[in-house]
C-alpha cells in the first residue's frame, strides 16, 4: 500500500520543497508506560531526528488522558505494551502510523486503526532471541524441579516440540540443538523443507506434536482460531513427565481444562511467561509443577529493548519516505 506522504519523483522544484517541508514537520510520539532503556531512546532519537522529524516522549504516564492529549498532534506513534484503542485513535487526528515495538500486537485495535486509515505495524524478530533464551531457561528450571534441591532430569535426548515455527520458534530450535535435544515442529504455514534445512523434523498436526514430544514450547499468536486451543484433548496424549512451556499468550490456554488435566496427570508440568488468571489456584494445587513469571519477561533484555525500539523508528521513516509497509498487520 503506497502512502499519501510517499515522495514521488518530481521535476518541479516547488512541489519537491512542499513535500520535503511537510515530511520534516512530522511528529513522532514515543508513548511508553513502561519506558525504553535510555540507550534505546537515544537510538530512536538519532533515527527520527536524522530524518528531520520531531521526537516527543511520553514516558511512565499514569492516566489514559495523558496519552490522549499527547497523541492529538502526532503523525506517528511508537508503543510497547500500551493500548491503542478506538478512543486513542479518535484523539489522534493526524496519526498515519503506529508501530508496536515487539512481535505481538494484540494491544492495538486493528479494525479501529483501519477505520481511521492508520497503518499498524509490529517489529517481528527483534525480540526473538530474548524470548527463546527465556523459553530454554524455563525448561531447565522445570526439569530440575524448580531448583528445589531434589534430583531432576536433563534436556539432552528429550524430544522438543515447537508449536509455531516463526522467528522465536527458530531461535528456540537453534539454542535447543546445543542441549542435544531432538527437535520437532508444527506450523501449518511453514513449508517442511524450511524446517528440514534447519535440522528440525516437521510434523503435520498439533495432535501429532503433543503426542510425540516430551517438551512443547508454545509460540502461537492469540487469534480467534487459537484462543483456548491448548486444551484437555490436546494435552492428554503428552508422554509421561511432559512439560509445556508458554512464552506466547495466556489466551491460547484453556485454563479450566489445563487445571483438570494437571489434577489427573500428576507427572505433568506447566511453566509460563504469561501469568494465568488462575495463578493463585494453580500455585495452591500444583506447587512445584507450575511456575509463572510475575510479569511477561520474554522481551525484557537490554538488547531486545534497543533492537525493537530502533527498528520501530526505522520503519516509520521508511514508511514516510519510501511508502514501505512490509510489516503492516492491518488491512
Amino acid at each position: 500500500m503506497e502512502h499519501v506522504y510517499h515522495i514521488p519523483e518530481q521535476k518541479e522544484k516547488e512541489t519537491f520543497v512542499f513535500y520535503t517541508t511537510l515530511l520534516k514537520n512530522m511528529k513522532v510520539l514515543v508513548a511508553t508506560e513502561k519506558p525504553f532503556a535510555k540507550v534505546a531512546v537515544d537510538g530512536i532519537r538519532e533515527v527520527v531526528e536524522k530524518a528531520g522529524y520531531q521526537l516527543i516522549l511520553l514516558e511512565k504516564y499514569t492516566a489514559k488522558e495523558q496519552l490522549l492529549e499527547a497523541v492529538a498532534d502526532a503523525d506517528a506513534l511508537i508503543i510497547r505494551s500500551d493500548n491503542v484503542d478506538a478512543e486513542v485513535l479518535d484523539a489522534a487526528k493526524q496519526l498515519k502510523i503506529v508501530v508496536r515495538a515487539g512481535a505481538g500486537y494484540d494491544n492495538i485495535d486493528l479494525a479501529a486503526a483501519t477505520a481511521h486509515s492508520v497503518v499498524a505495524m509490529n517489529t517481528p524478530g527483534q525480540n526473538s532471541n530474548a524470548v527463546a533464551e527465556l523459553a530454554l531457561g524455563l525448561m531447565v528450571m522445570a526439569v530440575r524441579n524448580m531448583y528445589n534441591g531434589t534430583s531432576g532430569t536433563e534436556l539432552k535426548g528429550k524430544k522438543l516440540g515447537i508449536h509455531a515455527y516463526g522467528n522465536v520458534g527458530r531461535n528456540v530450535a537453534r539454542i535447543a540443538k546445543g542441549f542435544g535435544m531432538e527437535i520437532y515442529a508444527y506450523d501449518a504455514y511453514c513449508p517442511d523443507e524450511v524446517m528440514v534445512a534447519e535440522g528440525v523434523m516437521p510434523l503435520h498436526s498439533a495432535e501429532e506434536l503433543y503426542t510425540t514430544c516430551d517438551v512443547v514450547s508454545l509460540h502461537i499468536p492469540a487469534t480467534p482460531e487459537t484462543k483456548g486451543s491448548i486444551n484437555y484433548a490436546l494435552l492428554k496424549n503428552m508422554p509421561k513427565g511432559g512439560l509445556l512451556v508458554n512464552t506466547a499468550r495466556k489466551e491460547v490456554i484453556n485454563e479450566e481444562e489445563l487445571i483438570r488435566f494437571m489434577q489427573e496427570r500428576t507427572d505433568f508440568r506447566y511453566v509460563t511467561d504469561v501469568m494465568p488468571a488462575a495463578d493463585q489456584k494453580m500455585h495452591e494445587l500444583f506447587e512445584e509443577r507450575y511456575f509463572a513469571t510475575p510479569k511477561k519477561m520474554g522481551a525484557q533484555t537490554a538488547e531486545a529493548n534497543i533492537n525493537a525500539g530502533i527498528a520501530a523508528a526505522k520503519q516509520i521513516v521508511d514508511f514516510f519516505v519510501n511508502g514501505v509497509t512490509k510489516f503492516q498487520v492491518n488491512k
